[in-house]
């Protein structure tokens, strides 16, 4: 990206008092020009205790929203308006209703990745990276979990103690690794540790040497002695994990791991966000406050 147009944005964000924040999956110059750059809530976090009132949220649809439900004083623009997610898409609050239906009694524990009315039809909210510890310290032992089946069986494994329903939810992107590809790949690079998604089939992440969070995988990269990785998730993850780790090597699973929305952001409509205003997000003050409850109880038990 050239001086120029850093300057542009850098202006823009001065005259509309904003700050850029970009998920791992977006594209490397638009990481590049964030603020900070990490996984979807802990964006939303650090955007809290920004002194900021405008939010640029370099994502998708749901990540957007939940920055306005931890900040609603504060303007949140997506630059691209209809950025969704699949998976998100695979749930809505009418559906879950009536899972819940079927089981009386049950409390629901919901990815992070799901609407506003999902989160609030929920009883808490957790991450990828905090889910197993979210999940062992409730006090209910029957659970709902939406909507990724993959992140669900993952947790289920390590919770024997919990009874926990999964909804049939996934990731197209991460779904599609297989574990022939695994086996491909390993014997490719038989020195490389294999690193992947929760949202990885069962199949998968048996195979792997780490599991864990986009933010997760990029920390076990950097604190492993090994030098070379396979890496089992969205390949924009790639700019991270060469830019804090120069001298390892990085072998993508499949250039093939992309995902559509979270690549629509682009430089352009970042500026166009900041000149125009466009794309404000807002969440129905109701809904905004059940979601709430449900992530400020994954905020209790996940510390």
């Amino acid at each position: 990206m050239d001086n120029m147009l850093k300057e542009r944005i850098n202006k823009l964000k001065q005259e509309r008092n904003a700050v850029i924040v970009a998920h791992m999956y977006q594209n490397d110059d638009v990481q590049e020009i964030a603020d900070m750059v990490g996984d979807s809530f802990a964006l939303s976090k650090y955007c809290m205790n920004r002194p900021e009132n405008t939010i640029v949220f370099c994502g998708v649809d749901f990540m957007a929203e939940s920055a306005k439900i931890l900040s609603p004083e504060k303007t949140v623009l997506i630059p691209v308006a209809g950025a969704g997610c699949a998976m998100a898409d695979m749930i809505t609050a009418e559906q879950l209703k009536e899972f819940k239906k079927q089981y009386p009694g049950y409390a629901v524990a919901t990815y992070i990745n799901s609407s506003a009315a999902v989160k609030a039809e929920s009883d808490v909210i957790v991450t990828s990276s905090n889910a197993l510890k979210v999940i062992q310290r409730m006090s209910e032992k029957n659970i709902l979990f939406c909507p990724d089946r993959n992140l669900g069986n993952f947790i289920a494994k390590q919770c024997p103690d919990k009874n926990i329903v999964i909804w049939q939810g996934f990731c197209p992107i991460h779904h599609k690794i297989q574990k022939e590809d695994v086996v491909k790949i390993k014997d490719l690079y038989p020195n490389a540790e294999l690193l992947v998604h929760p949202e990885c089939t069962p199949e998968v992440t048996a195979l792997a040497d780490y599991a864990g969070s986009t933010k997760g995988i990029i920390d076990y990269a950097t604190a492993s002695d090994s030098e070379e990785f396979i890496i089992g998730t969205e390949i924009g993850v790639m700019y991270q994990l060469k830019k804090n780790n120069p001298y390892k090597k990085f072998y993508i699973m499949s250039e093939e791991l992309i995902c559509p929305n979270m690549k629509k952001t682009t430089i352009e409509s970042i500026v166009n966000c900041l000149e125009k205003g466009e794309n404000e997000v807002f969440v129905p003050e109701n809904v905004a406050k059940r979601a709430k409850i449900a992530l400020d109880r994954m905020l209790e038990l996940g510390k």
